[in-house]
């Protein structure tokens, strides 16, 4: 047994897909978030905060999906 981690990405959670990936952002405080739409209730599931770009690019490499930048 290893006592090193290995990279593995995380599965994409069940019904999501990497095109259902959405930035938020709060109108009160601007703070932003990352997560995947749940497009019945509306609403991220999943979500983490952002506070960098380098923060969106970790959540996509954290299931394996490849980060293309800005859109």
């Amino acid at each position: 047994m290893s006592i090193f981690r290995k990279n593995v990405p995380a599965p994409i959670p069940e019904p999501f897909s990497a095109s259902d990936i959405k930035i938020e952002s709060s109108t009160c405080t601007g703070e932003k978030t990352i997560g995947f739409f749940d497009k019945t209730a509306k609403r991220l599931m999943f979500a983490e905060l952002v506070r960098s770009e380098s923060d969106i690019a970790k959540f996509y490499k954290k299931y394996g999906i490849e980060y293309k930048g800005d859109k």
